[in-house]
């Protein structure tokens, strides 16, 4: 087992040498570790700091064991189950149990199915190398009454509908091009686990969705009940989009217009439980501390996002001082910075009211 020492956040955590620091990654080796998804990782320890009770918590594809242990260190009234299919994970998980002292964690070496058609926990994290949906029906059987799940997307661009076919093909959706194609990608991830979770009668409630780097991230309450599910299923919407007016419209059915979806019409974060996250001892505090500012601010309960390059495009003016913008907006109606995008924003406004603004605002600034 060859390997470096490493710390992220308070957590000491022996890594192969040779593993990936940006981007997707790659997987070098048995053994996956992607350095870059340290805020990913800080943000489940965030998550799970927040609710400051004991929670039983099982990292299903944890390969080296970095969330897990970190988790278990960093969230300590948590017991944590750090599992991977690889037998060749196991002894880096047992060494970083080890290299922070921990009582509250335990190895498993495990298919995924198995240990949770066997186990049930409050919280399960799925981080798979792709798309997640092939992991989802045992992810759901296994969770408690009104646990949480947390699941990664890396196949960001098939749910981007870069890939449509692939799209179509694992999350039975229409995906959507253009400047809010992120934001799409997410609300087509959380569709799809409302549509799965229905078949088990089962809601559920976004407590923190968001799109960054390389992938798609949410954080789901699951919501026991037929009466929940069928909520979770009236949120889902289908989008008409013209790429030359740039206007946007919303179905609950699918028609000749409404041709894009589903998508997760609800709500993306949780705003009462953002307010008990704190960034204190995390990895990337400074990225963390800009998107939680970012996730507390954001209109999220309105799809979809704008975006100040194709407002200009279109109208054929310059572009307005983004913070002048936003400030003239909110004048006339909610408007808000998204996370989605440093240019991107999100309004309750009408696209004439929007046209209007934006012409106003960039007369001032020529």
């Amino acid at each position: 087992m060859n390997g470096v020492q490493i710390l992220e956040g308070a957590t000491k955590l022996f890594v192969p040498e040779d593993h990936s620091s940006g981007g997707p990654g790659k997987i070098n080796g048995s053994v996956f570790f992607n350095e870059q998804m340290a805020f990913n990782r800080d943000i489940s320890v965030m998550f799970l700091r927040a609710f400051n009770k004991e929670m039983s918590v099982a990292d299903a594809m944890t390969a080296t064991g970095s969330r897990a242990v970190r988790i278990a260190n960093e969230a300590p009234k948590t017991i944590v189950t750090a599992n991977d299919i690889s037998a060749y994970a196991i002894p880096y998980i047992e060494k970083n149990i080890a290299l922070n002292n921990l009582t509250n964690c335990t190895p498993s070496n495990r298919n995924l199915h198995t240990l949770l058609s066997e186990n049930v926990f409050d919280y399960i994290d799925i981080d798979p190398f792709g798309s997640p949906m092939p992991f989802i029906h045992s992810t759901i059987q296994g969770v408690k009454r009104h646990g949480y799940l947390a699941i990664t997307a890396t196949d960001a661009a098939p749910l981007a509908g870069a890939h449509a076919p692939k799209c179509r093909r694992r999350y039975q959706v229409e995906p959507l091009r253009g400047v809010m194609c992120h934001e799409a990608g997410l609300r087509i991830l959380i569709g799809t686990m409302a549509r799965e979770m229905a078949k088990f009668d089962k809601g559920l409630r976004p407590m923190l969705s968001f799109s960054a780097d390389h992938y798609f991230r949410t954080y789901l309450q699951v919501m026991n009940g037929a009466a929940n599910a069928d909520a979770a299923l009236d949120s889902l919407v289908y989008i008409a989009f013209d790429p030359v007016t740039l206007e946007r419209s919303f179905s609950k059915e699918k028609d000749d217009k409404h041709m894009y979806g589903p998508f997760w019409g609800g709500k993306l974060f949780d705003k009462e439980h953002l307010s008990l996250m704190r960034t204190d001892g995390v990895c990337v505090r400074k990225k963390c501390d800009k998107m939680m500012s970012l996730w507390k601010e954001e209109i999220d309960d309105i799809p979809l996002m704008y975006d100040m390059s194709e407002i200009a495009s279109h109208l054929k003016v310059t572009t307005p001082r983004y913070d002048t913008f936003i400030e003239r907006m909110n004048e006339y109606g909610r408007t808000s910075r998204t996370h989605i995008s440093p240019t991107g924003f999100k309004t309750e406004l009408s696209l004439k009211e929007i046209f209007d603004v934006f012409t106003e605002v960039s007369k001032e600034t020529v």
